[in-house]
């Protein structure tokens, strides 16, 4: 018996794969464009990876510096440095960490969420706009396959 699952050696599951392969590669580029643009909305001049790390904060926090670079899986260096520069503009706040006073917490302030919604909704190639024909359902099937993809587990067969 082989290592390789059954589906790999059909020729149909593999052109089927490649195109899936093409596809994310166009969408992951179309997602950088919308990000650079968003994160110059936002505050101009900010790179992409600025606006990642600020979006994650404004989607996860409180969180602290070590889990923030553990959820980006990125350089503690690096994000420190991002961090401080998201300060500096004003869009987070560090406040002492309750249960290890060594550590910091990092939130969006009220000014930050509020240039986020602006830079997000200033945007006339949303994802929302993408989808306005789709139907609720597609939507939802779409999202569970993708999050299937991303974990390495099978989603259940339609019906």
């Amino acid at each position: 018996m082989t290592d390789q699952p059954q589906s790999a050696s059909n020729p149909d599951w593999q052109d089927a794969v490649r195109e899936l392969e093409s596809e994310f590669g166009e969408l992951s580029a179309r997602m950088r464009q919308v990000m650079a643009a968003r994160a110059d909305r936002l505050q101009p001049g900010m790179l992409p990876g600025t606006y990642k790390v600020f979006t994650t904060i404004v989607k996860h926090g409180p969180i602290t510096p070590s889990a923030l670079a553990e959820t980006l899986v990125a350089d503690k260096g690096q994000v420190s440095r991002t961090v401080r520069e998201l300060e500096r503009s004003g869009l987070i706040e560090r406040t002492a960490d309750p249960a290890d006073g060594r550590s910091a917490r990092l939130t969006a302030t009220p000014n930050g969420v509020e240039r986020l919604a602006a830079a997000r909704s200033a945007d006339p190639h949303a994802l929302q706009d993408r989808l306005a024909d789709w139907d609720v359902s597609d939507i939802r099937t779409l999202t569970r396959l993708l999050r299937a993809a991303s974990t390495r587990e099978s989603p259940p067969r339609s019906a």
